[in-house]
Protein backbone atom coordinates (compact mmCIF):
# COMPACT_ATOMS: atom_id res chain seq x y z
CA UNK A 1 0.00 0.00 0.00
CA UNK A 2 1.38 3.31 -1.14
CA UNK A 3 2.41 5.34 1.90
CA UNK A 4 2.06 9.23 3.00
CA UNK A 5 3.93 11.86 0.82
CA UNK A 6 6.24 14.34 3.04
CA UNK A 7 8.07 17.56 3.08
CA UNK A 8 9.25 20.41 4.70
CA UNK A 9 8.64 23.61 2.63
CA UNK A 10 4.95 22.60 1.66
CA UNK A 11 2.17 19.92 0.89
CA UNK A 12 -0.47 19.84 -1.29
CA UNK A 13 -3.21 17.47 -1.91
CA UNK A 14 -6.07 17.48 -4.71
CA UNK A 15 -8.31 15.16 -6.20
CA UNK A 16 -6.64 16.29 -9.95
CA UNK A 17 -3.06 16.55 -10.78
CA UNK A 18 -2.67 19.55 -12.26
CA UNK A 19 -4.88 21.19 -9.11
CA UNK A 20 -2.03 19.46 -7.04
CA UNK A 21 0.63 21.10 -9.14
CA UNK A 22 -0.14 24.35 -9.70
CA UNK A 23 -0.69 24.29 -6.00
CA UNK A 24 2.62 23.01 -5.37
CA UNK A 25 4.16 25.35 -7.73
CA UNK A 26 2.79 28.72 -5.94
CA UNK A 27 4.04 27.14 -2.33
CA UNK A 28 7.59 26.49 -4.05
CA UNK A 29 7.41 30.47 -5.11
CA UNK A 30 6.41 31.49 -1.69
CA UNK A 31 3.29 31.74 -1.88
CA UNK A 32 0.76 30.77 0.94
CA UNK A 33 -0.88 27.90 1.52
CA UNK A 34 -4.14 30.28 1.41
CA UNK A 35 -2.62 31.79 -2.17
CA UNK A 36 -1.77 28.18 -2.96
CA UNK A 37 -5.59 27.03 -2.68
CA UNK A 38 -7.00 29.99 -5.05
CA UNK A 39 -4.49 28.89 -7.60
CA UNK A 40 -5.24 25.13 -7.26
CA UNK A 41 -9.41 26.22 -7.04
CA UNK A 42 -8.97 28.00 -10.25
CA UNK A 43 -7.17 24.77 -11.75
CA UNK A 44 -9.49 22.27 -10.98
CA UNK A 45 -12.83 24.24 -12.04
CA UNK A 46 -11.10 23.76 -15.74
CA UNK A 47 -9.86 20.46 -15.38
CA UNK A 48 -12.58 18.83 -13.33
CA UNK A 49 -15.80 21.08 -14.00
CA UNK A 50 -18.24 17.79 -13.73
CA UNK A 51 -17.49 18.30 -9.50
CA UNK A 52 -17.20 21.88 -9.30
CA UNK A 53 -16.54 25.53 -11.09
CA UNK A 54 -16.36 29.38 -10.48
CA UNK A 55 -19.94 29.09 -11.04
CA UNK A 56 -20.53 27.27 -7.88
CA UNK A 57 -19.76 27.18 -3.85
CA UNK A 58 -17.01 27.15 -1.66
CA UNK A 59 -16.10 27.08 2.09
CA UNK A 60 -12.61 27.19 3.88
CA UNK A 61 -11.38 26.16 7.38
CA UNK A 62 -7.93 27.82 7.65
CA UNK A 63 -5.37 26.95 10.49
CA UNK A 64 -2.68 30.06 11.26
CA UNK A 65 -0.39 28.83 13.64
CA UNK A 66 -0.75 30.75 17.05
CA UNK A 67 -4.46 32.01 15.85
CA UNK A 68 -7.81 30.11 16.57
CA UNK A 69 -8.72 28.38 13.31
CA UNK A 70 -11.26 30.86 11.30
CA UNK A 71 -14.33 29.78 8.71
CA UNK A 72 -14.78 31.09 5.26
CA UNK A 73 -18.69 30.69 4.05
CA UNK A 74 -18.76 31.55 0.06
CA UNK A 75 -22.16 30.56 0.09
CA UNK A 76 -24.38 31.84 -2.34
CA UNK A 77 -27.70 33.48 -1.82
CA UNK A 78 -31.09 32.71 -3.23
CA UNK A 79 -32.06 35.16 -5.92
CA UNK A 80 -34.16 38.01 -4.57
CA UNK A 81 -36.80 37.01 -6.84
CA UNK A 82 -36.75 33.44 -5.20
CA UNK A 83 -40.03 32.83 -3.80
CA UNK A 84 -41.64 30.04 -2.91
CA UNK A 85 -44.65 32.28 -5.16
CA UNK A 86 -42.50 33.12 -7.31
CA UNK A 87 -41.95 29.48 -8.64
CA UNK A 88 -45.88 28.39 -8.27
CA UNK A 89 -45.87 31.08 -10.95
CA UNK A 90 -43.42 29.36 -13.04
CA UNK A 91 -45.86 26.00 -12.48
CA UNK A 92 -43.78 24.85 -9.60
CA UNK A 93 -45.18 23.60 -6.71
CA UNK A 94 -43.43 20.09 -5.07
CA UNK A 95 -40.00 20.93 -5.39
CA UNK A 96 -37.02 22.86 -7.50
CA UNK A 97 -35.98 21.57 -10.50
CA UNK A 98 -32.43 20.02 -10.76
CA UNK A 99 -31.27 21.34 -14.04
CA UNK A 100 -31.55 24.26 -16.50
CA UNK A 101 -32.29 27.99 -15.74
CA UNK A 102 -34.90 27.69 -13.08
CA UNK A 103 -32.22 25.38 -11.28
CA UNK A 104 -29.50 28.27 -11.39
CA UNK A 105 -31.29 30.37 -8.95
CA UNK A 106 -28.61 30.92 -5.93
CA UNK A 107 -25.42 33.78 -6.43
CA UNK A 108 -22.14 31.52 -7.18
CA UNK A 109 -20.37 32.19 -3.87
CA UNK A 110 -16.55 30.31 -4.47
CA UNK A 111 -15.26 33.80 -5.95
CA UNK A 112 -15.83 35.74 -2.75
CA UNK A 113 -15.00 33.17 -0.65
CA UNK A 114 -11.10 33.14 -2.43
CA UNK A 115 -11.44 37.18 -1.88
CA UNK A 116 -11.93 36.66 1.91
CA UNK A 117 -9.45 33.74 2.64
CA UNK A 118 -6.73 36.11 0.95
CA UNK A 119 -6.91 38.49 3.05
CA UNK A 120 -6.32 35.76 5.78
CA UNK A 121 -2.98 34.96 5.09
CA UNK A 122 -0.55 35.19 7.48
CA UNK A 123 2.01 37.60 5.97
CA UNK A 124 -0.12 38.96 3.84
CA UNK A 125 -0.33 38.21 -0.06
CA UNK A 126 3.24 37.44 -1.69
CA UNK A 127 1.93 37.10 -5.14
CA UNK A 128 -0.22 38.88 -7.59
CA UNK A 129 -3.13 37.52 -8.03
CA UNK A 130 -2.39 36.89 -12.16
CA UNK A 131 0.15 34.64 -11.16
CA UNK A 132 -2.27 32.46 -9.13
CA UNK A 133 -4.76 32.46 -12.04
CA UNK A 134 -2.01 31.44 -14.63
CA UNK A 135 -2.13 27.97 -14.42
CA UNK A 136 -5.93 28.10 -14.90
CA UNK A 137 -5.98 30.35 -17.57
CA UNK A 138 -3.69 28.40 -19.46
CA UNK A 139 -5.34 24.94 -19.38
CA UNK A 140 -8.49 26.67 -20.20
CA UNK A 141 -7.27 28.19 -23.38
CA UNK A 142 -4.61 25.30 -24.01
CA UNK A 143 -6.94 22.52 -23.42
CA UNK A 144 -7.31 20.05 -20.90
CA UNK A 145 -7.52 16.18 -20.89
CA UNK A 146 -10.84 15.11 -20.11
CA UNK A 147 -10.89 12.49 -17.67
CA UNK A 148 -12.53 8.94 -17.21
CA UNK A 149 -14.24 10.19 -14.56
CA UNK A 150 -15.76 13.20 -16.47
CA UNK A 151 -16.24 10.72 -19.38
CA UNK A 152 -18.76 8.76 -17.38
CA UNK A 153 -19.90 11.12 -15.65
CA UNK A 154 -21.22 12.89 -18.58
CA UNK A 155 -22.48 9.90 -20.16
CA UNK A 156 -24.66 8.47 -16.98
CA UNK A 157 -25.91 12.45 -16.53
CA UNK A 158 -26.47 13.64 -20.19
CA UNK A 159 -30.64 13.03 -20.56
CA UNK A 160 -30.49 15.50 -17.96
CA UNK A 161 -28.03 18.00 -19.61
CA UNK A 162 -27.85 17.69 -23.42
CA UNK A 163 -30.55 20.60 -23.55
CA UNK A 164 -29.99 22.43 -21.06
CA UNK A 165 -28.67 25.46 -22.86
CA UNK A 166 -25.09 26.10 -23.12
CA UNK A 167 -24.01 22.73 -22.04
CA UNK A 168 -23.62 20.74 -25.61
CA UNK A 169 -21.55 23.08 -26.84
CA UNK A 170 -19.31 23.39 -23.87
CA UNK A 171 -18.48 19.80 -22.71
CA UNK A 172 -19.52 17.64 -25.68
CA UNK A 173 -17.65 17.14 -28.83
CA UNK A 174 -19.94 17.05 -31.91
CA UNK A 175 -22.77 16.29 -29.98
CA UNK A 176 -21.21 13.33 -28.09
CA UNK A 177 -19.65 12.48 -25.03
CA UNK A 178 -15.67 13.35 -25.07
CA UNK A 179 -13.59 9.91 -24.61
CA UNK A 180 -11.61 10.01 -21.95
CA UNK A 181 -7.95 11.79 -23.00
CA UNK A 182 -10.16 14.36 -25.53
CA UNK A 183 -8.74 18.00 -25.24
CA UNK A 184 -11.29 20.12 -23.84
CA UNK A 185 -10.71 23.57 -24.53
CA UNK A 186 -12.57 26.47 -22.45
CA UNK A 187 -11.44 29.67 -23.78
CA UNK A 188 -14.38 31.71 -22.97
CA UNK A 189 -13.51 30.43 -19.38
CA UNK A 190 -9.89 31.11 -20.33
CA UNK A 191 -10.94 34.88 -21.02
CA UNK A 192 -12.92 34.76 -17.84
CA UNK A 193 -10.41 34.12 -15.48
CA UNK A 194 -7.69 36.27 -17.46
CA UNK A 195 -10.59 39.43 -16.59
CA UNK A 196 -10.60 38.31 -13.14
CA UNK A 197 -7.13 38.61 -12.61
CA UNK A 198 -6.62 42.36 -14.13
CA UNK A 199 -9.66 43.65 -13.25
CA UNK A 200 -9.62 41.72 -9.94
CA UNK A 201 -11.97 39.28 -8.13
CA UNK A 202 -14.55 42.08 -7.14
CA UNK A 203 -16.00 42.25 -11.15
CA UNK A 204 -17.00 38.99 -10.49
CA UNK A 205 -19.99 40.69 -8.47
CA UNK A 206 -19.93 44.06 -9.01
CA UNK A 207 -18.28 44.33 -12.84
CA UNK A 208 -18.86 43.36 -15.99
CA UNK A 209 -18.71 40.22 -15.31
CA UNK A 210 -21.62 40.45 -13.11
CA UNK A 211 -22.88 42.64 -15.61
CA UNK A 212 -22.63 40.10 -18.62
CA UNK A 213 -24.19 36.85 -16.16
CA UNK A 214 -26.90 38.80 -14.63
CA UNK A 215 -28.28 39.85 -18.25
CA UNK A 216 -27.13 36.17 -19.56
CA UNK A 217 -29.53 34.67 -16.56
CA UNK A 218 -32.41 36.94 -16.97
CA UNK A 219 -32.50 36.26 -20.36
CA UNK A 220 -32.67 32.62 -20.08
CA UNK A 221 -35.40 32.43 -17.46
CA UNK A 222 -33.00 32.35 -14.07
CA UNK A 223 -34.32 34.83 -11.11
CA UNK A 224 -30.96 35.77 -10.45
CA UNK A 225 -30.92 39.74 -11.23
CA UNK A 226 -27.11 41.68 -11.66
CA UNK A 227 -28.78 43.12 -7.59
CA UNK A 228 -28.05 39.45 -5.93
CA UNK A 229 -24.92 39.82 -7.26
CA UNK A 230 -23.90 43.60 -6.20
CA UNK A 231 -25.05 42.60 -2.63
CA UNK A 232 -22.96 39.35 -2.21
CA UNK A 233 -20.24 38.89 -0.17
CA UNK A 234 -18.90 35.85 1.75
CA UNK A 235 -18.73 35.51 5.16
CA UNK A 236 -16.44 34.67 8.25
CA UNK A 237 -16.78 33.42 11.33
CA UNK A 238 -15.56 31.13 14.13
CA UNK A 239 -15.78 27.37 12.87
CA UNK A 240 -17.96 24.67 14.76
CA UNK A 241 -15.86 22.63 17.07
CA UNK A 242 -15.96 20.03 19.90
CA UNK A 243 -13.46 18.70 21.64
CA UNK A 244 -12.86 14.81 21.94
CA UNK A 245 -10.28 12.31 22.94
CA UNK A 246 -8.02 12.54 20.16
CA UNK A 247 -8.20 16.40 19.77
CA UNK A 248 -10.06 19.38 19.04
CA UNK A 249 -12.28 19.07 15.61
CA UNK A 250 -13.29 22.26 13.61
CA UNK A 251 -15.82 22.37 10.88
CA UNK A 252 -17.87 24.76 8.75
CA UNK A 253 -21.32 25.98 10.35
CA UNK A 254 -24.67 26.39 8.79
CA UNK A 255 -26.26 25.83 6.33
CA UNK A 256 -23.72 23.31 5.75
CA UNK A 257 -23.65 19.87 7.63
CA UNK A 258 -20.25 20.23 9.24
CA UNK A 259 -22.19 19.77 12.61
CA UNK A 260 -22.88 16.95 11.47
CA UNK A 261 -19.37 15.34 10.57
CA UNK A 262 -18.63 16.81 13.93
CA UNK A 263 -21.38 15.13 15.85
CA UNK A 264 -20.37 11.90 14.51
CA UNK A 265 -16.86 11.45 15.74
CA UNK A 266 -18.21 12.94 19.35
CA UNK A 267 -20.84 10.24 19.72
CA UNK A 268 -18.15 7.87 18.09
CA UNK A 269 -15.90 8.70 20.62
CA UNK A 270 -17.46 7.89 23.92
CA UNK A 271 -18.02 4.41 22.56
CA UNK A 272 -14.95 2.88 23.67
CA UNK A 273 -13.27 1.66 20.40
CA UNK A 274 -9.87 0.96 20.33
CA UNK A 275 -9.54 -0.83 16.78
CA UNK A 276 -9.51 -0.04 13.59
CA UNK A 277 -11.95 -1.83 10.87
CA UNK A 278 -12.97 -4.67 13.19
CA UNK A 279 -17.11 -4.43 14.28
CA UNK A 280 -17.70 -2.26 16.60
CA UNK A 281 -15.32 0.38 14.49
CA UNK A 282 -17.63 0.26 11.17
CA UNK A 283 -20.76 -0.09 13.35
CA UNK A 284 -20.50 2.71 15.88
CA UNK A 285 -19.49 5.24 13.27
CA UNK A 286 -22.57 3.80 10.75
CA UNK A 287 -24.93 4.08 14.29
CA UNK A 288 -23.46 7.65 15.21
CA UNK A 289 -23.97 8.84 11.32
CA UNK A 290 -27.40 8.20 12.11
CA UNK A 291 -28.01 9.97 15.01
CA UNK A 292 -26.58 12.56 13.72
CA UNK A 293 -28.67 12.85 10.64
CA UNK A 294 -31.77 12.19 12.07
CA UNK A 295 -30.98 15.33 13.75
CA UNK A 296 -29.58 17.38 10.58
CA UNK A 297 -32.53 16.36 8.53
CA UNK A 298 -34.91 17.79 10.99
CA UNK A 299 -33.58 21.28 11.93
CA UNK A 300 -30.54 21.89 10.04
CA UNK A 301 -30.68 25.03 6.96
CA UNK A 302 -30.36 28.61 7.23
CA UNK A 303 -28.90 29.34 10.31
CA UNK A 304 -31.36 32.58 10.27
CA UNK A 305 -34.40 30.21 10.40
CA UNK A 306 -33.05 27.60 12.81
CA UNK A 307 -34.62 26.81 15.94
CA UNK A 308 -31.14 27.39 17.81
CA UNK A 309 -27.28 27.51 16.87
CA UNK A 310 -26.00 24.61 15.57
CA UNK A 311 -22.93 24.79 18.18
CA UNK A 312 -25.48 23.84 20.97
CA UNK A 313 -25.93 20.07 19.14
CA UNK A 314 -21.96 19.95 20.50
CA UNK A 315 -23.10 20.12 24.41
CA UNK A 316 -21.32 17.63 25.84
CA UNK A 317 -24.32 16.52 27.58
CA UNK A 318 -26.64 16.11 24.82
CA UNK A 319 -24.05 14.05 23.26
CA UNK A 320 -24.11 12.09 26.28
CA UNK A 321 -27.47 11.59 25.91
CA UNK A 322 -27.40 10.84 22.10
CA UNK A 323 -24.52 8.09 22.18
CA UNK A 324 -26.27 6.45 25.01
CA UNK A 325 -29.11 5.88 22.02
CA UNK A 326 -26.37 3.67 20.31
CA UNK A 327 -27.01 -0.25 20.16
CA UNK A 328 -23.10 -1.61 20.43
CA UNK A 329 -24.63 -4.79 18.43
CA UNK A 330 -27.73 -4.01 16.62
CA UNK A 331 -28.13 -1.80 13.61
CA UNK A 332 -31.28 1.24 14.04
CA UNK A 333 -33.82 0.97 11.02
CA UNK A 334 -32.74 2.65 8.10
CA UNK A 335 -33.30 4.98 5.35
CA UNK A 336 -33.56 8.36 6.18
CA UNK A 337 -33.36 11.26 3.57
CA UNK A 338 -30.28 11.91 1.92
CA UNK A 339 -28.57 14.57 0.52
CA UNK A 340 -26.81 14.31 -3.04
CA UNK A 341 -23.78 16.48 -4.38
CA UNK A 342 -20.45 17.02 -5.93
CA UNK A 343 -17.48 18.12 -4.76
CA UNK A 344 -14.02 18.33 -4.60
CA UNK A 345 -11.65 18.64 -1.26
CA UNK A 346 -8.31 20.19 -1.71
CA UNK A 347 -5.73 20.69 1.34
CA UNK A 348 -2.82 22.76 1.86
CA UNK A 349 0.22 23.52 4.13
CA UNK A 350 2.60 25.65 3.71
CA UNK A 351 6.74 26.27 5.33
CA UNK A 352 5.30 28.59 8.16
CA UNK A 353 2.56 26.47 9.37
CA UNK A 354 -0.44 27.77 7.59
CA UNK A 355 -2.86 24.67 6.91
CA UNK A 356 -6.05 24.91 4.85
CA UNK A 357 -9.11 23.03 4.26
CA UNK A 358 -11.13 23.61 1.00
CA UNK A 359 -14.03 22.75 -0.58
CA UNK A 360 -15.68 23.66 -3.85
CA UNK A 361 -18.95 22.89 -5.50
CA UNK A 362 -21.83 23.06 -8.06
CA UNK A 363 -23.79 20.42 -6.26
CA UNK A 364 -24.67 17.54 -8.92
CA UNK A 365 -22.61 16.81 -11.79
CA UNK A 366 -22.27 19.80 -13.58
CA UNK A 367 -24.83 21.55 -11.72
CA UNK A 368 -27.80 23.54 -13.58
CA UNK A 369 -25.75 22.56 -16.30
CA UNK A 370 -26.48 26.20 -17.63
CA UNK A 371 -23.54 27.92 -18.98
CA UNK A 372 -23.09 31.81 -20.40
CA UNK A 373 -21.66 31.57 -23.87
CA UNK A 374 -19.70 34.83 -23.61
CA UNK A 375 -17.64 33.51 -20.30
CA UNK A 376 -17.73 29.76 -19.96
CA UNK A 377 -19.58 29.92 -16.69
CA UNK A 378 -21.58 27.27 -15.78
CA UNK A 379 -23.73 28.11 -12.77
CA UNK A 380 -24.59 25.52 -9.90
CA UNK A 381 -27.91 23.86 -8.78
CA UNK A 382 -27.28 24.29 -5.13
CA UNK A 383 -30.76 26.24 -5.26
CA UNK A 384 -32.37 22.40 -5.96
CA UNK A 385 -31.47 21.97 -2.14
CA UNK A 386 -34.07 24.23 -0.78
CA UNK A 387 -37.44 23.03 0.36
CA UNK A 388 -40.61 24.06 -0.83
CA UNK A 389 -42.63 22.89 2.37
CA UNK A 390 -42.07 25.32 5.46
CA UNK A 391 -39.11 24.89 7.82
CA UNK A 392 -34.82 25.59 8.37
CA UNK A 393 -34.84 24.91 4.79
CA UNK A 394 -37.45 26.65 2.79
CA UNK A 395 -36.54 28.75 0.02
CA UNK A 396 -36.77 32.66 0.88
CA UNK A 397 -35.09 35.51 -0.95
CA UNK A 398 -31.21 35.94 0.04
CA UNK A 399 -31.82 32.75 1.81
CA UNK A 400 -28.98 30.35 2.33
CA UNK A 401 -29.70 26.59 1.08
CA UNK A 402 -28.46 23.31 2.93
CA UNK A 403 -24.99 22.38 1.80
CA UNK A 404 -23.77 18.91 1.95
CA UNK A 405 -19.96 20.57 1.92
CA UNK A 406 -17.95 21.09 5.05
CA UNK A 407 -14.09 20.88 4.80
CA UNK A 408 -12.94 19.62 8.74
CA UNK A 409 -9.67 20.68 10.70
CA UNK A 410 -8.71 19.15 14.49
CA UNK A 411 -5.77 20.27 16.55
CA UNK A 412 -4.25 17.00 18.19
CA UNK A 413 -3.08 16.43 21.23
CA UNK A 414 0.22 15.40 19.95
CA UNK A 415 0.66 18.80 18.53
CA UNK A 416 -0.42 17.91 15.05
CA UNK A 417 -2.67 19.84 12.60
CA UNK A 418 -5.00 18.38 9.94
CA UNK A 419 -6.83 18.92 7.26
CA UNK A 420 -9.00 16.48 5.97
CA UNK A 421 -12.09 16.22 3.84
CA UNK A 422 -14.06 14.39 0.82
CA UNK A 423 -16.18 14.67 -1.96
CA UNK A 424 -19.40 12.43 -1.67
CA UNK A 425 -22.41 14.51 -0.59
CA UNK A 426 -24.30 12.02 2.20
CA UNK A 427 -20.87 10.10 2.15
CA UNK A 428 -18.63 13.41 3.16
CA UNK A 429 -19.33 13.09 6.61
CA UNK A 430 -18.98 9.31 6.65
CA UNK A 431 -15.57 9.19 5.15
CA UNK A 432 -14.46 12.42 7.02
CA UNK A 433 -14.88 9.85 9.90
CA UNK A 434 -13.20 7.00 8.70
CA UNK A 435 -10.50 8.80 7.72
CA UNK A 436 -9.84 10.70 11.32
CA UNK A 437 -10.54 7.78 12.96
CA UNK A 438 -7.78 5.78 11.65
CA UNK A 439 -5.08 8.02 11.38
CA UNK A 440 -5.95 9.94 14.89
CA UNK A 441 -7.58 7.55 17.25
CA UNK A 442 -5.99 4.14 15.92
CA UNK A 443 -3.10 5.23 14.47
CA UNK A 444 -2.71 4.42 10.59
CA UNK A 445 -1.08 6.66 8.21
CA UNK A 446 -2.66 9.20 6.73
CA UNK A 447 -2.31 7.60 2.86
CA UNK A 448 -3.18 3.87 4.89
CA UNK A 449 -6.41 5.68 6.13
CA UNK A 450 -7.29 6.97 3.03
CA UNK A 451 -7.04 4.19 0.65
CA UNK A 452 -8.15 1.50 3.26
CA UNK A 453 -12.01 -0.12 2.30
CA UNK A 454 -14.83 2.29 3.01
CA UNK A 455 -18.28 1.97 3.54
CA UNK A 456 -21.21 4.48 2.49
CA UNK A 457 -24.85 4.27 4.26
CA UNK A 458 -27.70 5.98 2.27
CA UNK A 459 -27.56 7.81 -0.70
CA UNK A 460 -24.76 9.82 -1.95
CA UNK A 461 -23.02 11.38 -5.60
CA UNK A 462 -24.51 8.68 -8.63
CA UNK A 463 -25.91 6.50 -6.21
CA UNK A 464 -29.86 6.10 -5.65
CA UNK A 465 -30.15 3.09 -2.96
CA UNK A 466 -30.12 3.65 0.79
CA UNK A 467 -28.06 0.59 1.78
CA UNK A 468 -25.40 -0.04 3.78
CA UNK A 469 -22.70 0.00 0.89
CA UNK A 470 -19.05 -1.30 1.65
CA UNK A 471 -16.16 -1.83 -0.98
CA UNK A 472 -15.54 -5.15 -1.72
CA UNK A 473 -11.87 -5.24 -0.02
CA UNK A 474 -13.37 -5.67 3.86
CA UNK A 475 -13.15 -9.01 5.42
CA UNK A 476 -15.69 -11.26 4.90
CA UNK A 477 -16.26 -12.18 8.32
CA UNK A 478 -16.98 -8.29 8.87
CA UNK A 479 -19.26 -8.13 6.70
CA UNK A 480 -21.36 -11.18 7.74
CA UNK A 481 -21.61 -9.68 11.32
CA UNK A 482 -22.63 -6.72 10.00
CA UNK A 483 -25.63 -7.76 8.35
CA UNK A 484 -26.02 -10.17 11.53
CA UNK A 485 -26.23 -7.37 13.54
CA UNK A 486 -29.07 -5.69 11.38
CA UNK A 487 -27.60 -3.55 8.58
CA UNK A 488 -28.80 -3.86 4.70
CA UNK A 489 -25.46 -4.32 3.36
CA UNK A 490 -24.40 -3.97 -0.79
CA UNK A 491 -20.71 -4.63 -1.84
CA UNK A 492 -19.70 -1.80 -4.47
CA UNK A 493 -16.30 -2.59 -6.50
CA UNK A 494 -13.09 -1.59 -4.67
CA UNK A 495 -11.99 2.00 -5.05
CA UNK A 496 -15.39 3.01 -6.15
CA UNK A 497 -16.50 6.56 -6.70
CA UNK A 498 -19.38 5.94 -4.41
CA UNK A 499 -16.83 6.02 -1.48
CA UNK A 500 -15.66 9.60 -2.06
CA UNK A 501 -12.95 11.41 -3.48
CA UNK A 502 -10.68 11.87 -0.02
CA UNK A 503 -7.24 13.74 1.44
CA UNK A 504 -5.34 14.52 3.85
CA UNK A 505 -2.50 17.18 4.88
CA UNK A 506 -1.09 16.99 8.29
CA UNK A 507 1.52 19.28 10.25
CA UNK A 508 4.03 17.99 12.53
CA UNK A 509 5.27 19.73 15.95
CA UNK A 510 8.72 19.44 14.40
CA UNK A 511 7.91 20.83 11.06
CA UNK A 512 7.18 17.91 8.84
CA UNK A 513 3.94 18.18 6.26
CA UNK A 514 2.38 14.47 5.78
CA UNK A 515 0.28 14.16 2.59
CA UNK A 516 -2.11 12.00 1.48
CA UNK A 517 -4.42 11.62 -1.88
CA UNK A 518 -7.36 9.26 -2.87
CA UNK A 519 -6.40 6.56 -5.76
CA UNK A 520 -9.88 6.29 -6.23
CA UNK A 521 -9.70 10.08 -8.15
CA UNK A 522 -7.34 11.77 -10.55
CA UNK A 523 -5.12 13.46 -8.23
CA UNK A 524 -1.65 13.36 -6.56
CA UNK A 525 -0.31 14.22 -2.96
CA UNK A 526 2.84 16.33 -2.88
CA UNK A 527 5.35 16.59 -0.64
CA UNK A 528 8.13 19.21 -0.63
Amino acid sequence: MRSSAYGFNGGFSAPHRAASLAGRDILAAGGSAVEAMVAAAATIAVAYPHMNGIGGDGFWIIHRPGQAPVAVSGCGRAAGLASVDWYAGQGITDALPARGPLAALTVPGTIAGWTEALKLCPKGNRLPLADLLAPAIALARDGVAVTENQASTTHEKLDGLRDVPGFADTFLHDGAVPKAGHRLVQAALGQTLAQLAEAGLDDYYRGDLAQTHAAFLESAGSPLRVDDFTRFAAGVAAPLTTQISAGRLFNSNPPTQGVSSLMILALFDRLGVTKADRFDHLHGLIEATKLAFIQRNAELGDPNYMAGPAQDWLDPAKLGVLAGQIDTAKARPWPEVAKPGDTIWMGAADKDGCVVSFIQSVFWEFGSGLVCPDTGVFFQNRGAGFSLTAGPNQLRPHARPFHTLNPALAHLDDGRVLAYGTMGGEGQPQTQAAIFSRYAMFGQDLQQAITAPRWLLGKTWGDATTSLKLEDRFDPTLVADLRAAGHEVEIIPAYSDLAGHAGGVAVWPDGQIEVAADPRSDGAALGF
